[in-house]
């Protein structure tokens, strides 16, 4: 099941976090500690197109969700990633209807949009399948997010949640707070990320959001989000490593 319908059948919130170490013991661990998808982040990290499309490849192998955030609202790596089988993209800076709509052109197929074709790309199995099924996964199974991080964004948020294709959005609320020089528990923020949600909510849109920990996941799922992203591979790993060294401390030896 792609993760779009997935989203779409339960009502429990799934749980990702992103993935920036290129390598690809990192994606297996995260499948054996039983997060739901990965995203690959090409905005913020060294992924380059071939480790995204490896980390892509392994998690879906591994029974994940693949998502990638591309590196910017332009759309240059749509097309590719779209090629490479990503269950969905996550474009960045997303500040109005128009980005929105460009961003929405650059993953649908004529007449709905301009993405090109690519049947013998991983998405069209190598030429294997009819490219009506193709071009209907393409359609019809992966999710299309903008990333709504800027003020403008929320300020318009239903029009941007109107655009033809959209079918998931993201609220991005680390690049909000430094934009703003507000913070999340702002009043005028927490109207807006509201209000998101409630628009998101009576279109039948998932919402998702980043969160620094289990607490804030947990938070953010009774507020409605449906789906999350806790932490990151590079912070979970640091994170642990040095809780470990503290808990050695000091080591005389005998």
């Amino acid at each position: 099941m792609r993760m779009l319908q997935r989203l779409r059948d339960t009502d429990t919130c799934l749980v990702g976090t992103w993935v920036k170490i290129p390598a690809l013991e990192t994606i297996e661990l995260l499948a054996r500690a039983g997060f739901d998808f990965v995203v690959a982040d090409m905005e913020h990290s060294p992924m380059t197109l071939e480790s995204t499309y490896r980390a892509i490849v392994v998690a879906q192998g591994l029974g994940m969700h693949a998502l990638v955030r591309v590196p910017d609202a332009g759309g240059s790596h749509l097309q590719r990633v779209l090629d490479a089988g990503a269950d969905g993209i996550l474009v960045p800076h997303v500040t109005g209807p128009a980005d929105a709509g460009r961003a929405m052109s650059g993953m649908l197929f004529p007449p709905r949009g301009d993405r090109g074709l690519g049947t013998t790309s991983r998405a069209g199995t190598w030429g294997l399948d009819a490219t009506a099924d193709y071009v209907r996964r393409g359609d019809e199974e992966t999710l299309r997010i903008p990333q709504l991080e800027d003020l403008s964004a929320l300020e318009q948020a239903e029009e941007i949640l109107d655009t033809p294709g959209l079918n998931a959005a993201f609220l991005g609320m680390g690049d909000l707070t430094m934009s703003t020089g507000l913070s999340a528990t702002d009043p005028l923020l927490q109207r807006h990320s509201d209000n998101l949600l409630k628009a998101a909510r009576a279109r039948n849109i998932p919402l998702g959001t980043a969160c620094r920990g289990a607490a804030a996941a947990r938070e953010a799922a009774g507020r409605g989000f449906s789906f999350v992203m806790i932490g990151n591979d590079a912070g979970i790993f640091g994170s642990a490593a040095a809780e470990l060294r503290r808990a050695a401390g000091s080591l005389p030896r005998v």
